[in-house]
């Protein structure tokens, strides 16, 4: 593990530096305050650090200071190093945002032990953060797919369409569905359905681009949102989509599958400040349309088609043939 140590008398800075390097740290020494504080604010800083109260530039508890202001940065176990052993200077030390205070002269074996309390509570702040990070993904992204869920992707959405009509651009809208799923379902079971739709997310995901946004909308449905898509590029961009999807059978556990998917694609200049339900509504007419002439094709919604959306109802038979 690395740790920094600063102080600036050369002496005790080597004999800190051999000390710790015996115990198998990957030491980092530096000579004032102000070298302390950049090289800990580094993305790839030491998590330890054994700061000299009394330096040049910064002394220890200003550095202490300056990077508990950092919020943004992962957490530091920071140990002051001071001849000074008063109550008040104790206190002093901790308030500015020390970990740990030991007095000089200190005892080798005490200063590692000091530091192992300090790799546990770093140890402890990981896991935490990790385990944040997980609840956060699972709030966000679909359990089967790893895809974004369908509330993730609507927040998203409604966001890029905002910046879309403020910064007079456009995104396209690719709502897709697998087609004859069910068929998949009651021949091969739902095992195998799982597996296609794993492998569908993934032929999706490798599709767009890193700033474009993927998410499972629902049973064998996704929604693909293209952002910042020239209309002029649209349709060409969503039909190279569905050709890759069923460019080559998907291999399971049964075997390999065909499969294909229908796609409605709606592009967001053309349809001004509608709402986010009216323009997915629009588009699932489109995909609706798709089902309805063949399937394994891409149908556009276009904004002449506005009173057949209003009032459009899909027929619940045809929902259970997609």
């Amino acid at each position: 593990m690395k740790i920094l140590i600063a102080d600036d008398d050369m002496l005790s800075r080597r004999l800190l530096e051999k000390t710790l390097d015996r115990a198998g740290y990957e030491v980092v020494a530096v000579e004032n305050g102000k070298q302390a504080y950049e090289k800990l604010s580094q993305p790839d800083a030491p998590r330890l650090a054994l700061l000299d109260w009394v330096m040049p530039e910064m002394d220890g508890p200003s550095v202490c200071r300056a990077l508990r202001k950092r919020i943004e940065q992962t957490y530091l176990y920071l140990v002051l190093l001071t001849s000074k052993g008063s109550k008040v200077d104790t206190v002093l030390g901790l308030e500015a945002g020390a970990d740990d205070y030991l007095v000089k002269p200190f005892n080798a074996e005490e200063l590692r032990a000091r530091l192992r309390v300090g790799e546990r509570v770093l140890l402890l702040e990981d896991r935490l953060v990790e385990a944040r990070e997980n609840m956060r993904f699972r709030a966000t992204h679909d359990a089967l797919t790893s895809l974004l869920n369908r509330g993730a992707i609507m927040d998203l959405l409604g966001r890029e369409l905002h910046r879309s009509l403020r910064e007079k651009k456009s995104a396209a809208i690719l709502l897709g569905d697998v087609d004859h799923f069910k068929r998949v379902n009651d021949t091969l079971g739902h095992i195998v359905g799982d597996e296609v739709l794993v492998e569908i997310a993934n032929r999706l995901q490798s599709a767009v681009r890193t700033y474009d946004f993927v998410g499972r909308f629902g049973g064998e449905e996704f929604l693909v949102v293209l952002n910042n898509c020239d209309p002029a590029y649209g349709p060409g961009r969503g039909e190279e989509i569905r050709r890759l999807v069923s460019c080559r059978p998907i291999l399971t556990a049964k075997g390999p599958v065909a499969v294909t998917m229908s796609f409605g694609l709606l592009q967001s200049a053309e349809w001004g400040s509608k709402p986010l339900e009216h323009l997915l509504h629009a588009v699932d007419l489109a995909l609706y349309q798709a089902k309805g002439e063949g399937r394994d094709c891409l149908r556009i919604a276009v904004p002449d088609q506005k009173n057949e959306i209003e009032h459009a109802e899909k027929p619940d038979v045809v929902r259970q043939q997609r």
